[in-house]
């Protein structure tokens, strides 16, 4: 592109006393802009100065760039492939030669000059899930190097250990070089480590849960503890699945501290076992749950029930559908009927085990549950998890859902002694668990002293 400049003229301007300053500018400019000006007044200039021309190079001289996707910057290709071509460096990647983090790094310097990640596909036959796993696990790996760990360590993900180092992507440089460390002392496999790299990102936000200070957030394996101590916290106590988790839990632990807590809960369980081997029946637990944020995301399963609202009739609580699956290889849930209300709740063992007949009462105020007011004075609503399969009044510790006339509610929860008392031997459903929204800051679960 070039550019033209040129000195204006300069057209000379006499001045007449006896004529109007505004009539001389204005003949000046009907001159300038009028093919054919009116003669002026005044004589023109002897002379006037050339228009003259000069070409310089403009500053935008390049030609304009055509826009070009974001591509990152690529790795450090090992010197042994510096001097190969594109055609070169496709070979490597064909016949897989080096090992994976040698070779890793070819894949984006092939992006850089215009392939794509079907076309490598397409001739190397790496899928593009496992270039962008093969160089991820690789930028990881450099991250280890430059933290000086272990060459040891290191070493052993030589062969197969780019799935492994993939999955601690998201830990921070510390947290790596210590996942990786205990991935290689306990020979975790692809699973193990995407629990612990979970675990170890997902510690920091259960601060303030039962047993949290106990856990040493530097250890990788007490984080991978809590998550197991948090699942056995979630089953009945006593029970065989509980049990497995504590034990798991037990295994996994680091510390001393952590290990502790544990064994705490595994002898206080023994011995609840023993005292109650002569009961007739037992006392019946009613779990109150807060909910976490994303726990529903981070579920491996999860369970989907009808909802009904607190103020609306019995009716609705029978009329909702009683059955809901999965089906096909998409996992497509259908229930037997249409509903206008669903929640989707992690598969906590009690919610797990309902099977048909399970269903959700939303309550706008906690306060109408039976719990001690003095402690647990919450104004927030909850979710009930009812069974209806289970309407008879059986146990006098046990928690009923009923209907109540007036007072703007249509169901409120009754001890089943209550409900004796006044002759009524069937309910609308059995009490499984409660479960309290999410909130940012924490507080501590309800235990079984603070229902009335």
């Amino acid at each position: 592109m070039l550019s033209v400049t040129a000195n204006t003229l300069k057209p000379f301007l006499s001045f007449n006393p006896n004529t109007n300053t505004n009539t001389n500018l204005l003949l000046f400019s009907t001159s300038f802009l009028n093919p054919h000006p009116p003669p002026l007044l005044y004589p023109k200039p002897s002379s006037l100065k050339p228009i003259s021309a000069t070409l310089t190079p403009s500053s935008s001289s390049q030609q304009q760039q055509v826009y070009q996707p974001f591509r990152p910057p690529p790795s450090p290709v090992p010197a042994k492939f510096r001097s190969l071509d594109a055609n070169g460096r496709l070979e490597i990647l064909s016949n897989r030669l080096g090992l994976w983090y040698e070779f890793a790094p070819l894949i984006p310097s092939l992006l850089q000059e215009g392939f794509t990640p079907p076309t490598i596909e397409e001739v190397t036959g790496i899928s593009g899930v496992e270039q962008n796993r093969l160089v991820v696990a690789a930028q990881v790996r450099d991250s280890l190097v430059q933290s000086k760990t272990d060459p040891k360590i290191l070493a052993e993900f030589d062969t197969g250990g780019s799935e492994l180092l993939y999955e601690i992507r998201l830990l921070s440089v510390q947290q790596r070089a210590a996942a990786a460390r205990y991935i290689i002392e306990n020979k975790l496999d692809v699973k193990g480590t995407q629990d612990l790299a979970r675990s170890m990102k997902d510690f920091p936000r259960r601060r303030g849960d039962k047993g949290w200070e106990s856990f040493d957030y530097a250890h990788p394996g007490d984080c991978l503890g809590f998550i197991y101590y948090r699942q056995a916290r979630e089953h009945k106590n006593p029970s065989e699945p509980r049990t497995a988790a504590l034990e798991q839990a037990l295994k996994v632990a680091g510390t001393d501290k952590a290990k502790k807590i544990i064994l705490t809960d595994l002898e206080g369980e023994t011995d609840e076992k023993e005292g109650r081997e002569g009961d007739v029946i037992d006392v019946v637990r009613v779990p109150v749950v807060r909910l976490k944020f994303g726990e529903v995301a981070e579920s491996s399963k999860v369970v989907i029930l009808p909802v009904c609202r607190a103020d609306e009739k019995d009716k609705e609580v029978l009329e909702a559908p009683w059955e809901c699956s999965s089906e096909g290889e998409f996992g497509v849930v259908v229930a037997e009927k249409g509903w206008k209300r669903w929640v989707v709740l992690p598969g906590w063992e009690p919610v797990v085990g309902l099977g048909k007949g399970g269903v959700v009462v939303s309550f706008s105020d906690a306060r109408v549950l039976p719990w001690k007011v003095n402690r647990w004075y919450k104004e927030e609503p909850i979710l009930l998890v009812a069974d209806r399969s289970k309407k008879e009044v059986a146990a006098d510790d046990g928690f009923y859902l009923a209907a109540v006339e007036g007072g703007g509610l249509g169901f409120k929860v009754v001890r089943g002694s209550a409900l004796k008392e006044t002759g009524v031997k069937e309910s609308l459903g059995t009490v499984v668990m409660i479960v309290r929204p999410p909130r940012d800051e924490t507080d501590d679960q309800l235990s079984e002293e603070d229902w009335e």
